[in-house]
């Protein structure tokens, strides 16, 4: 496929590019995989990242290690640093996206879009379960499933109750 590789871009060992346009000044670390998408400049992808078909990244775009995002955009100055991944969603300015984090988009018959305004904090292990809206500075903190649209500003957790039972006995192998 046609690659496109703008001034001063770096591109890792053992990357494949398929279809691909890469902005001035990215940074594409080892191992990545990035196919039909389009790279804004100055943004670090990787290492390990996979950016598979119709994913559109904005300037300034920073995807880590083992993070997936699949026929989604994120505009300017967005985040996804680790272990997450993100398809079929559609990601505004300066959004941060916490370790762990996934889009649940697919029911078993249909894919479905996340939105996510600009200026949310997506904390660490959280399920957004599309279709479903985040709204403009919102803040979702860590463990938390999104299954209802989330209204601009404040915070969205759930509800959890801790449990710690003392005379609980892990099981154990019985040594022959």
């Amino acid at each position: 496929g046609a690659v496109e590789i703008s001034d001063n871009v770096e591109v890792g060992a053992n990357c494949v590019l398929r279809n691909v346009t890469l902005g001035p000044g990215c940074k594409v670390m080892p191992f990545c995989h990035i196919e039909d998408a389009v790279i804004g400049a100055n943004c670090r992808i990787g290492p390990y990242a996979r950016l598979p078909p119709g994913t559109r990244l904005g300037v300034d775009v920073h995807i880590g290690n083992f993070v997936v995002v699949k026929g989604s955009e994120l505009a300017d100055h967005g985040k996804a640093n680790h272990l997450a991944y993100v398809g079929d969603s559609v990601v505004g300015r300066n959004v941060n996206i916490g370790a762990g984090t996934i889009t649940c988009n697919y029911d078993g018959a249909d894919k479905h879009r996340t939105v996510i305004e600009d200026e949310v904090h997506i904390g660490s292990d959280v399920q957004l379960v599309a279709p479903v809206r985040v709204g403009r500075g919102a803040t979702v903190g860590a463990g938390t499933t999104v299954w209802k649209d989330v209204p601009p500003g404040g915070l969205v957790v759930n509800a959890k109750t801790q449990v710690h039972r003392s005379d609980w006995l892990r099981p154990a192998k019985k040594r022959s």
